[in-house]
């Protein structure tokens, strides 16, 4: 909760307190000032926001009942059930606000400041998820920048396509996530792009998630001299918002038709693990199910989108926003969950790129019978050893070049998005026992050292990071 939160809450619990139990005679003037003085501070300097709506009530409690001003003693059943009342309410008035707070994103540390500005990419090629034959393929790619100056704008966290797609996600009215305009995300809109050229990176998101989930990660990598370009896979992100103003949302028929039956695909590898097979004889079983599940497909449908915009780098960089900014030499791709898998297959099937990061993704597909040419890390969250251990055998010829094998101690999958600044409880946010600043800064140290020593040729070893994380185990092939 903010500061002026807390304190109308508090004063008219307070009040209502003390006149339920105590009968306190104090002015009706004085206690009115007291009431009203919270909120006007509160809807001045934080603004009104649905999660307050029990202080709000208990609040309007407190001011009628002072406005009263009776004198009624009360027996004690009256008292019992009006303090059982007030310490509900007042309990939700505390919760509410508390699990969806208005969170403090962490400050990029990098030597940049850091912009954005939205691409809309149409495409000539058939969109395979809507019924309309004659739909065509279109992405919204968020772009991440180093900046000189602070802008005049401040960026919104998750724009109104990707909230609304959050809302409907659980069944809530469009305005749920309105609040998030107060959350101060620490970068600008439009604002210019620094002097000079810069590396190229490009990030592809979680299932049923967004790269707007991601400013964390984000800002911290762009601030430090990279330009990205955040993929937002379309019908299958939580939402888009395009330039005209209209919005896509996650397609749960497709999702369902795609899925239906594809359980007879994975159930042979979970009782190889169950029955606890050897690596040698689950391998073969672990493998059919890398190449032939249904999320195959759809890696290699979103590392489709990754390499459309890669097509596109030369056009940016000889004309408009981006002019002579990118170094498109120096290319690089990651993502997180299924956006991870989609980055290590892209960088398995695109020359162009020349190193590639998945944090905590599955990697479906080819890659379980060859290797990469160039150097790739693998960052995973602290899975129990009971869960099965999908990467060991699809990374078993790992890579030419540097393979890295990271894991987070005390991490869960959500702790490499903004999820556990969002939702704060472990219980809600799926999040492992790490606070979630530190988790993330290991994540974004992780990813800024394996890129700045192979795409900027820089002296850095990103196993020298376990001298100062105790909660990072690293293991480096080559």
């Amino acid at each position: 909760m903010q500061l002026f939160e807390i304190l109308l809450l508090f004063t008219a619990v307070i009040y209502l307190i003390g006149h339920v139990f105590f009968h306190l005679k104090i002015k009706s003037v004085l206690i009115i000032g007291i009431l009203v003085l919270p909120i006007l501070l509160h809807l001045s300097f934080e603004g009104y926001r649905w999660q307050m709506i029990p202080s709000y009530l208990i609040w309007g409690i407190a001011m009628i009942t002072a406005l009263q001003a009776s004198k009624k003693k009360y027996s004690i059943i009256t008292k019992s059930v009006k303090g059982i009342g007030i310490v509900l309410i007042a309990a939700t008035g505390y919760l509410l606000p508390s699990a969806l707070p208005v969170f403090n994103l962490p400050e990029p540390q990098g030597e940049y400041f850091v912009g954005t500005f939205d691409v809309q990419i149409d495409l000539d090629r058939e969109e395979l998820i809507t019924e309309d034959p004659s739909d065509q393929r279109k992405l919204m790619v968020k772009v991440w920048y180093p900046s000189n100056e602070k802008g005049d704008i401040m960026d919104p966290y998750i724009d109104q396509g990707g909230r609304h797609g959050f809302a409907q996600k659980y069944g809530l009215p469009n305005s749920t996530f309105d609040y998030l305009d107060k959350v101060d995300t620490h970068v600008y809109r439009n604002t210019k792009v620094a002097v000079g050229q810069f590396p190229v990176l490009l990030f592809s998101h979680g299932y049923n998630s967004k790269a707007n989930n991601y400013y964390a990660l984000l800002s911290e990598i762009a601030s430090q001299g990279y330009i990205i370009f955040a993929v937002n896979h379309t019908y299958e992100s939580t939402g888009s918002t395009f330039l005209d103003g209209s919005e896509t949302y996650f397609d749960y028929a497709y999702a369902d038709a795609i899925q239906n039956d594809t359980w007879k695909d994975m159930e042979p590898i979970v009782n190889a693990f169950q029955d606890k097979l050897s690596y040698e004889e689950r391998h073969p079983i672990v493998k059919k199910g890398l190449e032939t599940y249904f999320v195959r497909e759809m890696v290699e449908r979103w590392a489709q989108d990754l390499r459309d915009v890669v097509d596109r780098l030369d056009d940016y960089n000889s004309s408009g926003f981006l002019m002579e900014k990118l170094d498109t030499s120096k290319i690089g791709v990651f993502g997180h969950s299924r956006g991870g898998g989609a980055a290590g297959e892209t960088l398995l099937t695109d020359d162009r790129i020349k190193a590639g990061a998945n944090i905590d993704g599955v990697q479906w597909g080819r890659i379980v019978n060859t290797s990469f040419d160039d150097p790739f890390l693998f960052i995973s969250a602290d899975w129990p050893k009971e869960k099965e251990d999908l990467n060991g055998h699809a990374y078993i010829n790992k890579s030419k070049a540097e393979f890295y094998e990271a894991r987070i101690l005390n991490t869960l999958h959500s702790n490499f998005m903004d999820i556990p600044l969002m939702v704060p409880f472990q219980f809600l946010s799926e999040a492992g026992g790490i606070q979630p600043e530190l988790g993330l800064e290991i994540t974004n140290k992780l990813v800024v050292t394996f890129f700045d020593k192979h795409l900027k040729n820089k002296s850095t070893e990103p196993e020298q990071l376990t001298e100062y994380y105790q909660n990072l185990k690293l293991e480096v092939h080559r």
